[in-house]
């Protein structure tokens, strides 16, 4: 069988996976083989090296994207809080709310996971916060095992989902030129555009409504199994405990009007909102005097890596996709989701499908920036919504948090765990709630309206 451009785009991608999958840092990974096989494809005569020539000015385009300037400045502000203790004081004070009720501390976990994921989108930050404070007090109370364990990842990863979220950022970016992309290739000159404030309009709602499902869970099984969710026999609800719960929802909530408010109510970009986010974080770090020249110098160190590793990762991505259209792959995946049974609907099954089973070996970011510039125009194309398509990746992408062996949630949680907890168990418990992510994902496949609706009522697209 003679070797074409084909084959060895096929090879690109499958020797790239194993490269992953061996633990090799993850930029490195896709430049380095993109450029082996470049020089390959070069010496069979199957490869055009005039396409590397668009590699600096893809790079420029990077580092001049003001979208993508959001990144630092809301890890920053997610650190900031991290160091502050906000998610401490929630916790402290909803667990004392919540205490008396069979489950309570269950929902206390959940609700300042979704805070905290609405004025952070750190999911590393809340596991381990919430770990370390909430899980020896679960298993002290009677909680199981690994229904406490699973509680607390599921809470923590839903700061992919619910706005501000690094994945919608760099969603909002990748979805926006594949957009263009698609909307070029269809013969329009004058292509509309997505925004990140459009996928967080979007993703607001799948949000929220996975909150919901994780509660009503967490009620059904308090309600069905009340030995593996006993309520807190020394709970109090009086004047001075509403008031320290005001006082602890006051700084999350306080940042949400300001980060979140203002992106929806279009008086800021996502970039804008970001650095009033990073501003108003550290005035509440001041104002609780969690705060001082060495913390300052932590957090501007792990912002500048956490920031460092996401723009390595997209530089090496970025070759990647030069190389893997240098060999014609991107026509390959255009003929074969065009060949699918069941048209657009089909081929974003497939996909979805695929980003899932991705998911249990890859971070979201690498699935993000490899796997979604090549299928997203080809989806986009065919005629699917970009918001809807953009919210369907970035709640697919959650799962990668809690699928074993690889979710970075099970990583976060068995770093803090008491040794009495199991890795089994910290597996067994997040299988429910990836069951409800997939559920949620099902509806949102079957009621688009669920993403586009409120996009459509506050901008009109």
């Amino acid at each position: 069988m003679e070797l074409s451009e084909h084959h060895l785009a096929l090879g690109l991608f499958a020797a790239v996976f194993v490269i992953l999958l061996s633990g090799y840092p993850v930029a490195f990974a896709l430049g380095g083989t993109a450029l082996a096989f470049a020089a390959l494809g070069t010496w069979l005569d199957l490869f055009d090296t005039t396409f590397l020539e668009a590699l600096p000015n893809r790079l420029y385009g990077i580092m001049t994207n003001e979208t993508l300037m959001a990144v630092p400045l809301f890890v920053f502000m997610g650190v900031v809080l991290e160091r502050a203790r906000i998610a401490e004081a929630l916790l402290d004070t909803l667990a004392a709310l919540f205490g008396r009720l069979r489950g309570g501390l269950g929902i206390a976990v959940t609700l300042v996971g979704m805070l905290m994921a609405a004025s952070t989108g750190i999911v590393g930050a809340t596991v381990v916060t919430m770990g370390l404070l909430s899980l020896p007090t679960m298993l002290k109370r009677g909680y199981h095992p690994a229904l406490a364990c699973g509680t607390i990842c599921a809470s923590g990863t839903l700061g992919q989902i619910i706005p501000p979220s690094i994945v919608l950022v760099l969603l909002g970016d990748v979805i926006s030129s594949a957009y263009s992309q698609a909307q070029l290739e269809m013969g329009v000159f004058a292509p509309r555009t997505v925004s990140v404030g459009d996928l967080f309009a979007g993703a607001l709602l799948p949000g929220l409504v996975l909150v919901g499902l994780y509660l009503a869970f967490i009620v059904a099984v308090a309600w069905f199994k009340p030995q593996w969710m006993p309520p807190r026999p020394d709970g109090s609800q009086d004047g001075r405990l509403l008031a320290r719960v005001l006082r602890g929802m006051l700084p999350p909530l306080v940042l949400i009007v300001l980060v979140l408010g203002s992106i929806l109510g279009g008086l800021a970009t996502p970039t804008e909102a970001a650095a009033v986010g990073a501003v108003g974080a550290l005035g509440l770090a001041l104002l609780r005097r969690e705060l001082d020249s060495t913390r300052l110098r932590e957090v501007m160190q792990s912002t500048a890596r956490v920031s460092s590793m996401v723009f390595l990762i997209l530089i090496g991505a970025a070759l990647f996709s030069l190389v893997f259209r240098g060999f014609y792959g991107d026509e390959m995946v255009v003929e074969w989701l065009t060949e699918l049974p069941g048209g657009a609907f089909g081929a974003m099954v497939v996909v979805m499908a695929v980003m899932f089973a991705l998911g249990f070996v890859l971070d979201f970011i690498e699935i993000t920036f490899v796997v979604v510039p090549i299928v997203g125009p080809v989806l986009l194309t065919l005629g699917l919504d970009p918001v809807w398509l953009g919210v369907m990746i970035a709640l697919n992408l959650q799962t990668s948090f809690l699928t074993p062996p690889f979710g970075f949630s099970l990583f976060y949680l068995r770093g803090v765990a008491p040794p009495a907890v199991k890795t089994g168990q910290i597996y067994l418990g997040v299988m429910p709630f990836i069951a409800l992510q997939l559920l949620l994902l099902a509806g949102l496949a079957l009621w688009p309206a669920l993403a586009t609706w409120l996009p459509q009522q506050l901008y009109g697209n």
